[in-house]
Protein backbone atom coordinates (compact mmCIF):
# COMPACT_ATOMS: atom_id res chain seq x y z
CA UNK A 1 0.00 0.00 0.00
CA UNK A 2 1.31 3.37 -0.75
CA UNK A 3 0.80 6.49 1.16
CA UNK A 4 -0.93 9.29 -1.40
CA UNK A 5 0.13 12.65 -1.23
CA UNK A 6 -2.72 15.44 -0.11
CA UNK A 7 -2.03 17.19 -3.02
CA UNK A 8 -2.74 14.21 -5.43
CA UNK A 9 -6.01 13.49 -3.71
CA UNK A 10 -7.23 17.16 -3.72
CA UNK A 11 -6.18 17.10 -7.47
CA UNK A 12 -8.26 13.50 -8.19
CA UNK A 13 -11.03 15.38 -6.65
CA UNK A 14 -10.84 18.49 -8.37
CA UNK A 15 -9.61 18.11 -11.76
CA UNK A 16 -10.43 21.47 -12.88
CA UNK A 17 -8.10 22.73 -10.03
CA UNK A 18 -5.53 20.71 -11.70
CA UNK A 19 -6.18 22.28 -15.43
CA UNK A 20 -6.54 26.14 -14.07
CA UNK A 21 -3.22 25.33 -12.60
CA UNK A 22 -2.08 24.38 -15.74
CA UNK A 23 -2.76 27.00 -17.33
CA UNK A 24 -1.66 29.78 -14.76
CA UNK A 25 2.02 27.89 -14.84
CA UNK A 26 2.04 27.98 -18.95
CA UNK A 27 0.57 31.81 -18.72
CA UNK A 28 3.28 32.54 -16.09
CA UNK A 29 5.93 31.29 -18.53
CA UNK A 30 4.41 33.12 -21.47
CA UNK A 31 4.80 36.72 -19.32
CA UNK A 32 8.55 35.53 -18.39
CA UNK A 33 9.47 34.81 -22.19
CA UNK A 34 7.98 38.02 -23.30
CA UNK A 35 9.35 40.20 -20.70
CA UNK A 36 12.82 38.55 -21.67
CA UNK A 37 12.01 39.39 -25.40
CA UNK A 38 11.34 42.68 -24.72
CA UNK A 39 14.12 43.87 -22.87
CA UNK A 40 16.70 42.23 -25.42
CA UNK A 41 14.42 44.78 -27.79
CA UNK A 42 14.35 48.04 -25.36
CA UNK A 43 18.55 47.12 -25.44
CA UNK A 44 19.12 46.43 -29.23
CA UNK A 45 17.65 49.76 -29.99
CA UNK A 46 19.67 51.44 -27.53
CA UNK A 47 22.69 49.69 -28.91
CA UNK A 48 21.57 50.62 -32.52
CA UNK A 49 21.16 54.32 -31.20
CA UNK A 50 24.48 54.31 -30.21
CA UNK A 51 26.26 53.20 -32.87
CA UNK A 52 24.39 55.98 -35.15
CA UNK A 53 25.78 58.78 -32.71
CA UNK A 54 28.87 57.51 -32.84
CA UNK A 55 29.14 57.47 -36.53
CA UNK A 56 27.35 61.09 -36.19
CA UNK A 57 30.36 61.94 -34.15
CA UNK A 58 32.88 60.76 -36.11
CA UNK A 59 32.06 62.06 -39.31
CA UNK A 60 30.64 58.84 -40.91
CA UNK A 61 27.84 58.66 -43.64
CA UNK A 62 25.50 56.53 -43.44
CA UNK A 63 22.48 54.85 -44.74
CA UNK A 64 19.36 55.06 -42.90
CA UNK A 65 16.30 53.43 -43.53
CA UNK A 66 12.48 53.49 -41.72
CA UNK A 67 12.18 54.98 -38.14
CA UNK A 68 16.09 55.85 -37.51
CA UNK A 69 16.23 58.20 -40.72
CA UNK A 70 17.51 61.70 -39.65
CA UNK A 71 15.31 64.57 -39.50
CA UNK A 72 17.70 67.17 -40.93
CA UNK A 73 20.94 67.52 -43.00
CA UNK A 74 24.25 66.04 -41.28
CA UNK A 75 26.43 68.95 -41.04
CA UNK A 76 29.70 67.70 -42.90
CA UNK A 77 33.23 68.42 -41.75
CA UNK A 78 34.89 66.78 -38.60
CA UNK A 79 33.43 67.19 -35.00
CA UNK A 80 36.84 68.58 -33.87
CA UNK A 81 38.42 72.13 -34.04
CA UNK A 82 41.66 71.33 -36.48
CA UNK A 83 44.96 72.88 -36.30
CA UNK A 84 48.03 71.67 -36.20
CA UNK A 85 48.84 73.25 -32.62
CA UNK A 86 46.34 74.36 -29.94
CA UNK A 87 46.93 77.97 -30.96
CA UNK A 88 45.54 77.05 -34.23
CA UNK A 89 43.01 75.12 -32.90
CA UNK A 90 42.15 78.44 -30.89
CA UNK A 91 42.10 80.70 -34.32
CA UNK A 92 39.87 78.52 -35.42
CA UNK A 93 37.57 78.74 -32.74
CA UNK A 94 37.75 82.20 -32.18
CA UNK A 95 37.12 82.20 -36.30
CA UNK A 96 33.99 80.26 -35.80
CA UNK A 97 32.26 82.40 -33.24
CA UNK A 98 33.11 85.87 -34.81
CA UNK A 99 31.58 84.50 -38.46
CA UNK A 100 28.84 83.57 -36.63
CA UNK A 101 28.50 86.93 -34.96
CA UNK A 102 29.16 89.10 -37.68
CA UNK A 103 26.74 87.12 -40.05
CA UNK A 104 23.86 87.99 -37.67
CA UNK A 105 24.88 91.41 -37.84
CA UNK A 106 26.92 91.50 -35.06
CA UNK A 107 30.01 93.20 -33.50
CA UNK A 108 32.37 91.03 -31.29
CA UNK A 109 33.83 94.01 -28.96
CA UNK A 110 36.55 91.89 -27.47
CA UNK A 111 38.00 87.88 -26.82
CA UNK A 112 40.17 85.78 -25.33
CA UNK A 113 40.97 82.43 -26.07
CA UNK A 114 42.23 80.06 -22.97
CA UNK A 115 44.38 77.54 -23.88
CA UNK A 116 45.28 76.50 -20.28
CA UNK A 117 42.28 76.66 -18.72
CA UNK A 118 40.42 73.46 -16.41
CA UNK A 119 39.33 71.70 -19.40
CA UNK A 120 42.83 71.96 -21.17
CA UNK A 121 44.12 68.76 -19.83
CA UNK A 122 41.20 67.20 -21.33
CA UNK A 123 41.65 68.80 -24.65
CA UNK A 124 39.32 71.84 -25.15
CA UNK A 125 40.05 74.86 -26.16
CA UNK A 126 37.88 77.18 -24.44
CA UNK A 127 36.84 80.89 -25.69
CA UNK A 128 35.45 84.30 -23.71
CA UNK A 129 33.92 86.56 -26.57
CA UNK A 130 31.63 89.76 -25.57
CA UNK A 131 29.81 90.89 -28.38
CA UNK A 132 26.23 93.55 -28.95
CA UNK A 133 24.11 91.42 -31.12
CA UNK A 134 20.26 92.06 -32.00
CA UNK A 135 18.26 90.63 -29.77
CA UNK A 136 16.15 88.82 -31.99
CA UNK A 137 19.52 87.11 -33.01
CA UNK A 138 20.46 85.81 -30.20
CA UNK A 139 18.87 82.67 -30.49
CA UNK A 140 20.19 81.82 -33.98
CA UNK A 141 23.66 82.68 -33.03
CA UNK A 142 23.25 80.04 -30.05
CA UNK A 143 21.98 77.95 -33.30
CA UNK A 144 24.89 78.65 -35.27
CA UNK A 145 27.58 78.20 -32.67
CA UNK A 146 25.91 74.14 -31.42
CA UNK A 147 24.92 73.03 -35.03
CA UNK A 148 27.56 73.09 -37.21
CA UNK A 149 30.96 71.24 -37.18
CA UNK A 150 33.22 71.30 -35.44
CA UNK A 151 30.81 70.54 -32.05
CA UNK A 152 31.11 73.46 -30.25
CA UNK A 153 29.31 74.36 -26.74
CA UNK A 154 27.85 77.10 -25.07
CA UNK A 155 29.32 76.65 -21.62
CA UNK A 156 28.52 79.93 -20.39
CA UNK A 157 25.75 82.88 -22.04
CA UNK A 158 25.47 86.30 -19.83
CA UNK A 159 22.87 88.99 -21.61
CA UNK A 160 22.73 92.70 -20.79
CA UNK A 161 19.65 94.22 -22.14
CA UNK A 162 19.89 97.92 -24.00
CA UNK A 163 20.29 100.14 -21.67
CA UNK A 164 18.88 103.13 -23.37
CA UNK A 165 16.12 103.37 -26.41
CA UNK A 166 19.67 105.27 -28.25
CA UNK A 167 21.10 101.65 -28.40
CA UNK A 168 18.27 100.08 -30.16
CA UNK A 169 17.77 96.78 -29.54
CA UNK A 170 21.44 95.65 -29.56
CA UNK A 171 22.21 93.59 -26.35
CA UNK A 172 25.40 93.44 -24.85
CA UNK A 173 26.55 89.21 -24.93
CA UNK A 174 29.16 87.66 -22.90
CA UNK A 175 29.67 84.09 -24.73
CA UNK A 176 31.93 81.27 -22.95
CA UNK A 177 32.69 78.84 -25.85
CA UNK A 178 34.41 75.40 -25.33
CA UNK A 179 35.18 72.72 -28.50
CA UNK A 180 37.30 69.33 -28.75
CA UNK A 181 40.95 69.59 -29.92
CA UNK A 182 42.36 66.00 -30.04
CA UNK A 183 45.83 67.27 -30.47
CA UNK A 184 48.98 67.27 -33.02
CA UNK A 185 48.09 64.61 -35.80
Amino acid sequence: MTADHPLDRILRRHPAAAALGYVVLVAALLLVAWSAIADIAARRNAVHAAADMLARLEGRTRLYSGVNAPTGPTPAGSPFLEGQTVTVAGAALLERVAGAVTKLGGNVLSSQVDLQGSQAKDGYVSLIASCDIEQAAVQQLLYDIEAEMPFLFVDQLVAQAPASASEGGRMRVLLAVSGLWPGAK
